[in-house]
């Protein structure tokens, strides 16, 4: 959804992707959360697939919907009632455009934090399950009610019949008439995006309700499996515990990048959108790698979870690679779609060449955490990857962005640093075995 939002938000100017970006990164700092509910999901259910205990993969899916609500919700009205505060840390409020753009975006991306906590839940169930075309149904149907919505909240009807009148899509318009839409900019990016979550948490929700599903994992048996939780609890705190703090050590390398000028902060906001969205196909494929590691695992049969990991990488390295080589040969006419900035584009167009080189150190990075996470190989993880963040990756942007005068460059050179790092260790702590011996 982030990508559609910045395609959209880019011809609204310089100010409106920085901001964009700013609040887009203090909101993933509380979003990322999910990401533990997600794993403390996926991890038990796929290695119960692989014990055949497959009643208990319901009470590991409302385990983790519990905990997702009474953390989501309290969240929710606390940061919403500091959001003014909060925003303000990162840009200053002598840039006021930017500085109530932020808060705008900010707030209602807040306001759906328990649904994407939830959302995030039911894709750690459905992948854990193997029934991985949920998730890609869900997604795609979120995503186009995002974009139209979108559409409709950002320009308000009156722009769109205007924009396309006289034109060879004349007839689009028609369908923004159904509903008057105010033109609220960023605004209506902000309040498309919280709708199409919401959406995102009924469409997984009513997916319970299949009989192969809800008969054969007892999903609606909502008694509390005590011992599960806590060791539930256990897997995925030091993923809470570090992604919530990667994703603080990205909202503070945006604060640097700021320092350094506005231009080459909403051109880093373009290049990550751009970045994150070519992760997806890692992502995928580190998903069904995890749910493949702790069946396979949950079998007894940890050989064969390796062969998987391995199996997952070279899909990883092909996809990436394949990627990587499309920002290269076409950096020029990807960057305009996101913005008709000038400057923005000057800079972002080098920048987005540069990510093309290093997708094949991505592919490595989340395949594997996505695989040793599966195998409930979470602690060391996330403490290893703290540390890459916050003393090697934000000291060398600070250094080499700001003290030696790198800038934008500085910045990017610390992040390919850092990912270098991760990979390696990630491929050190495949080959020690050590995760082959974890127990859930």
């Amino acid at each position: 959804m982030g990508v559609v939002d910045l395609i959209m938000i880019g011809h609204l100017g310089a100010n409106a992707i920085a901001a964009v970006g700013i609040a887009g990164m203090v909101a993933w700092t509380f979003i990322s959360l999910g990401i533990a509910f997600r794993t403390g999901t996926q991890s038990f259910v796929a290695r119960r697939v692989g014990e055949k205990q497959y009643t208990k993969c319901g009470a590991a899916l409302w385990n983790m919907l519990c905990l997702s609500f009474f953390i989501g919700i309290p969240i929710t009205f606390i940061i919403c009632f500091y959001i003014d505060a909060i925003i303000s840390l990162f840009i200053s409020k002598s840039n006021i455009d930017a500085f109530k753009l932020s808060i705008d975006y900010a707030y209602y991306n807040f306001l759906s934090l328990f649904f994407l906590y939830a959302s995030f839940v039911f894709q750690g169930f459905y992948t854990g399950i193997e029934k991985t075309k949920i998730h890609m149904k869900a997604t795609l149907s979120s995503n186009a009610v995002n974009l139209y919505l979108n559409f409709g909240l950002i320009f308000g009807t009156d722009r769109i019949i205007e924009n396309l009148d006289g034109t060879a899509f004349s007839f689009l318009s028609k369908l923004w008439t159904f509903y008057y839409f105010p033109e609220l900019g960023v605004k209506g990016a902000a309040i498309g995006t919280m709708i199409a979550c919401v959406w995102l948490f009924i469409h997984y929700f009513l997916y319970l309700f299949k009989s192969d599903i809800m008969k054969k994992f007892e999903v609606f048996n909502f008694s509390l499996d005590k011992k599960m939780f806590k060791r539930q609890i256990e897997i995925a705190s030091p993923v809470a515990i570090q992604e919530t703090l990667v994703a603080l050590s990205l909202a503070v390398f945006y604060k640097l990048i700021a320092i350094i000028g506005i231009f080459e902060l909403a051109a880093t906001q373009v290049v990550f959108r751009i970045m994150h969205a070519s992760f997806m196909p890692a992502i995928g494929i580190g998903q069904a790698c995890s749910t493949l590691v702790g069946k396979f695992l949950g079998e007894k049969n940890p050989d064969k979870a390796e062969s998987a990991i391995y199996e997952s990488l070279r899909g990883s390295f092909l996809m990436m690679g394949l990627m990587g080589i499309f920002f290269i040969s076409f950096a020029d006419y990807i960057i305009p779609i996101f913005t008709n900035d000038i400057n923005v584009i000057s800079i972002a167009i080098p920048g987005l060449k540069f990510v093309g080189f290093i997708q094949f150190i991505d592919a490595v990075c989340f395949t594997l955490w996505f695989a040793l996470t599966g195998a409930g190989d979470t602690k060391v993880l996330a403490f290893v990857d703290i540390l890459s963040h916050w003393l090697l990756f934000i000291p060398l942007v600070y250094i080499l962005g700001i003290t030696l005068n790198l800038g934008y460059w500085g910045a990017w050179i610390a992040f390919a640093s850092h990912l270098t790092f991760i990979a390696g260790y990630t491929i050190w702590r495949l080959q020690s075995g050590k995760w082959k011996e974890i127990i859930l």
